[in-house]
């Protein structure tokens, strides 16, 4: 009774210390953001993007067939699943470390001494067994294994928010890839149309320099532009072979898996027309990498802490409890027992500076990671800002490119007419021809381009998982009033 009544209050003061934490205390940095997106004109789309399943607008079963078979068999988002893993069983390891730790110990020890008559070679030997546990348990006076555990749980979130964006450029890569095959398909079939043409024109004209009425240059000139035109057809195939073979590894499969299920020609998919895309604010909220550049943040902050608590003293209290007898049986009814328990206290008194420079060093991380947080960003914003005019600019340029090629199908259909009747020359009809070609082509380039930019601007605005963490939706309820 007598060292219970002693150490009790002792331990009562030294878990009132306990509660005291060195070191800042986190809070998300605050930054100034525009209230609007500058290339954003049109107020109606500043409402909350929608950001879940983004690509079913795409309106492409095969697209979205290949996301989910990607989610589950990419490579590099199982490698970032194993880090989440890696970050909870750290939480667990730094938990435990706040609560006592308890071993059990045994021990068998046979020894000899030689008699005490020297007419006997006789030896005495006997057997002495040991059993007991050992106690002790660092008190976390200063807070520095609280910290510890802040440290590790922040990990943790960005762990998340790493497969988070390692989710959301992996649903972009797929979405492009797969438009590239649709946009060299198109521009295949476009090449493979416009040569049977040709090579029909050139026949023609082969016919009419036979009759005399055309001359061995119109014909050379016909051949040229066949050739010319069949010979871009290899660039084209190496670029859809190229997004094949990039869509199979994606998929976590061997790069010509697809190759036959992707042989069908399939229009370029089509975005809507509108998209809503929040205002600036909403990227602090819904874009992973800058969430995971904010809690790497937090996570250098609860490291100074960390180191902080490392200049302070330590205090462990320390218990073991031993039994000992000379037969395995008595351990339990005749042996003899022995216990010590206290207190050890450990003041760190010189170390050549070491410890505060370890402090100056997280210190110098901490504000290391504060301005990669501000980079994050200011990099998300340009992503989104760039976005929104390459998907505004391409819509535009593909509308007159449309219009353009419609007048080129007029022109050429009218001068090939001319031409077959001979009322105009092949050098015309050689012009309208290329120059519808070069129309056609330049609008499938413009209507990937729109694909690619809308894929573009839903990565940048943080689109890529299905819900939303509960954290997230509180956040944004909050800003918004809701």
């Amino acid at each position: 009774m007598r060292i219970r009544s002693t150490i009790t209050p002792t331990v009562l003061l030294l878990s009132l210390l306990s509660g005291c934490a060195v070191g800042p205390d986190y809070g998300i940095p605050a930054m100034e953001l525009p209230a609007t997106w500058n290339s954003n004109k049109t107020r109606s789309l500043e409402r909350p993007p929608e950001l879940a399943l983004w690509w079913m607008r795409l309106n492409d079963p095969m697209l979205n067939e290949y996301i989910e078979r990607a989610a589950a068999g990419n490579l590099t988002v199982a490698s970032a699943r194993t880090r989440v893993q890696e970050a909870r069983a750290t939480v667990s390891q730094e938990t435990g470390t706040l609560l006592p730790s308890v071993d059990g110990s045994s021990s068998a020890m046979r020894s000899g001494m030689p008699s005490a008559t020297a007419a006997s070679a006789a030896s005495t030997v006997s057997t002495q067994w040991k059993a007991g546990f050992d106690a002790s348990w660092e008190l976390d006076l200063f807070g520095g294994r609280k910290r510890s555990v802040e440290a590790a749980r922040y990990g943790l979130d960005a762990a998340n928010e790493d497969l988070r964006n390692t989710m959301l450029v992996l649903i972009g890569d797929v979405a492009s890839n797969y438009a590239d095959v649709r946009g060299a398909q198109a521009r295949l079939a476009l090449a493979y149309r416009t040569a049977g043409s040709l090579r029909q024109t050139a026949s023609l004209t082969k016919a009419k320099a036979d009759a005399g009425t055309a001359t061995a240059a119109d014909v050379a000139r016909a051949q040229a532009l066949l050739a010319s035109t069949e010979a871009g057809i290899p660039s084209i195939e190496i670029a859809r072979a190229t997004a094949v073979h990039r869509l199979g590894v994606l998929l976590g499969q061997p790069p010509a898996a697809l190759s036959t299920a992707l042989e069908k020609r399939r229009p370029i998919p089509k975005p809507g027309r509108s998209v809503s895309v929040g205002i600036p604010a909403d990227v602090l909220l819904s874009r992973p990498d800058v969430r995971l550049a904010e809690r790497q943040l937090a996570q250098a902050t609860a490291r100074v802490g960390v180191a902080e608590a490392a200049r302070y003293p330590s205090l462990r209290l320390t218990g073991d409890i031993a039994s000992q007898a000379l037969t395995i049986g008595d351990l339990a009814s005749r042996s003899t027992i022995s216990w010590a328990i206290g207190p050890a206290l450990s003041i760190p008194i010189f170390r050549g500076g070491q410890l505060k420079a370890a402090v100056e060093a997280s210190k110098a991380r901490n504000d290391a990671a504060a301005v990669a947080y501000q980079a994050a960003v200011l990099s998300a914003m340009e992503d989104v800002e760039n976005a929104i005019v390459a998907l505004n600019q391409n819509r535009i340029r593909s509308a007159k490119l449309a219009s353009a090629v419609s007048s080129y199908r007029i022109a050429t259909d009218a001068s090939r007419i001319q031409y077959e009747t001979g009322s105009l020359d092949y050098l015309n009809l050689l012009d309208a021809q290329r120059a519808q070609y070069d129309a056609e082509a330049a609008l499938i380039e413009s209507q990937l381009a729109v694909t690619k930019a809308y894929i573009a601007l839903n990565k940048a605005l943080g689109g890529g998982w299905s819900q939303e963490p509960a954290s997230v939706a509180k956040k944004r309820a909050m800003r918004t009033g809701g």
